[in-house]
């Protein structure tokens, strides 16, 4: 049985108190509910609170993320960050390829399979990204996009390495926007991101694989696309900013 997984991606919000606070409250109903059972929670907070995060969440089975890595080990790159680093102050989980950092940032797929290389040097967890634009589905290039996206970074791992991804597939054209992919737009792109991984792993890897859904998720959508039978869980942005919201995602 695959491991149902909810990441809460914060991106650039939050000071110091709003996020002790958050994850102190959050943690404490989380406990009380018991909506923890059976799944795995991961909080993606800001690089400044990622150390006293985890040191609230020391002890649970909730975990942390850092939202991005440099793709190097150190050296003179101002103001970045490195996963030996993060390993230091026990971060486990790394965000990769979010779109933002590809639209953004220029962040093209040699440079996600250096930091991929790199985060598994550290033994992170990675959750990376895939999703096409507006235009890309238009132009019906969606499954062209994903595959190449996932051909040139993922799939450069051995089968032993990528036990340790989350794939986050993610409508660019759905993020921060409202709009959502529709039941069956998601279940299709998920079933054929998994398919894709069927081809290059087998069949063991491919079961095995948690996909998740990202792009304007939110307590209203999340167990309709849940309930979808290659729909793994979610990484959820706006919404999980909010408590209640985020509450009633991971109960979904």
């Amino acid at each position: 049985m695959r491991q149902k997984v909810v990441i809460a991606n914060w991106k650039m919000n939050y000071d110091f108190h709003e996020t002790t606070s958050f994850i102190r409250n959050f943690l404490k109903i989380v406990f009380e509910r018991k909506i923890n059972h059976n799944k795995k929670i991961i909080i993606s907070p800001s690089f400044p609170f990622l150390h006293i995060s985890n040191q609230i969440l020391q002890g649970t089975t909730l975990n942390i993320a850092a939202q991005n890595i440099h793709h190097k080990d150190k050296g003179s790159y101002t103001g970045e960050v490195s996963a030996y680093m993060l390993k230091s102050i026990g971060v486990q989980n790394v965000i990769l390829g979010h779109s933002e950092r590809r639209e953004f940032f220029f962040e093209k797929e040699n440079i996600l399979l250096e930091k991929i290389k790199i985060a598994l040097k550290y033994n992170f967890n990675i959750i990376f990204c895939v999703g096409e634009s507006s235009l890309e589905r238009s132009n019906n290039k969606q499954f062209d996009i994903v595959k190449t996206q996932l051909k040139e970074t993922v799939f450069h791992c051995t089968s032993d390495e990528v036990k340790s991804f989350y794939i986050a597939y993610e409508p660019i054209w759905a993020i921060g926007t409202g709009e959502t992919a529709t039941i069956e737009q998601a279940q299709t792109m998920h079933e054929f991101i998994r398919s894709l991984f069927f081809d290059k792993y087998g069949k063991n890897i491919s079961d095995k694989v948690s996909i998740l859904y990202g792009g304007s998720i939110n307590d209203l959508n999340a167990k309709n696309l849940f309930s979808q039978k290659d729909i793994d869980g979610g990484l959820v942005g706006k919404s999980s900013l909010e408590l209640e919201k985020l509450l009633k995602i991971i109960q979904s």
